[in-house]
């Protein structure tokens, strides 16, 4: 088969198929790979508010922080984030990972195609060998034989389209392998909530901390204010009894003061 005009249909058809898949595996792994290097760029320049999905990630962390504190599951927060606003990227990149086979298994199908032309082909060349016009339908032999080899010439190039778009996919992906990106992406995205933004947010426990210590504050004031109180209505009643005692001792002087007189004119 020395020209593409002799491609039969259907190993046309599925070389095209498997060219097509493959450019499209080619556009979406540089597409992914730049994607979450864009990502990583934005986060190291402290830029998180020109995208979505990093406003995103970050007002969930923040929501989460101020209840948990230290005990926020980040690396649970930036799954869900990547799950429901990069699912288009995860699909791609899962479609990715199964390309290589997808292009073997199409190619295997058009090996299975073009065997199948071939042996068609020579079962009616035999079944023409078999009749007793054999001379007057050499040429019907001869086109058999060619309609045979453009079967085989479909298994072989089938196979060798698919086995070729495989390795160079696997190489490049190799290359460039959006899956260890986005893995790199999501530890630097840990890294900066935990140690960048972490620190400037105030949390729900600090806050009740502070309230507990203002109110065992308020609790001391009250004590103490208490025992002023007490001790103040203690000074006033001992005040009162030292002054009823000293005004019982000055009754009893004035009364025994007749007495000491007459003891002093008697001793006279």
């Amino acid at each position: 088969m020395s020209h593409w005009k002799d491609m039969p249909a259907g190993g046309a058809i599925v070389i095209i198929v498997i060219a097509a898949l493959f450019v499209a595996a080619l556009i979406m792994l540089f597409h992914l790979y730049g994607r979450y290097r864009r990502l990583s760029r934005l986060i190291r320049e402290g830029d998180e508010d020109r995208n979505d999905f990093l406003r995103y990630t970050l007002d969930e962390f923040t929501a989460a922080y101020k209840l948990y504190g230290k005990d926020t599951n980040t690396p649970g927060i930036i799954a869900d984030a990547m799950g429901s606003r990069l699912s288009g990227l995860l699909l791609r990149e899962r479609y990715l990972n199964n390309a290589v086979s997808l292009f073997v298994t199409l190619g295997l199908f058009g090996t299975f195609l073009g065997l199948s032309m071939a042996v068609t082909s020579l079962t009616q060349l035999i079944g023409f060998s078999n009749t007793s016009e054999w001379l007057s339908v050499l040429d019907s032999v001869g086109g058999g034989l060619m309609s045979a080899l453009s079967g085989m010439g479909v298994a072989f190039y089938t196979s060798l389209v698919g086995a070729g778009c495989s390795i160079v996919l696997t190489i490049l992906r190799t290359v460039f392998n959006p899956q260890s990106q986005r893995e790199k992406l999501a530890t630097q995205m840990e890294l900066w909530l935990d140690h960048d933004v972490a620190p400037t947010l105030p949390t729900r426990t600090a806050k009740d901390e502070a309230e507990l210590v203002q109110r065992m504050i308020d609790a001391l004031n009250r004590s103490a204010a208490s025992m002023e109180k007490t001790l103040d209505a203690a000074g006033d009643r001992m005040e009162k009894t030292m002054d009823a005692a000293g005004e019982g001792l000055k009754e009893t002087m004035e009364g025994s003061k007749p007495y000491l007189v007459a003891f002093h004119q008697t001793v006279v």
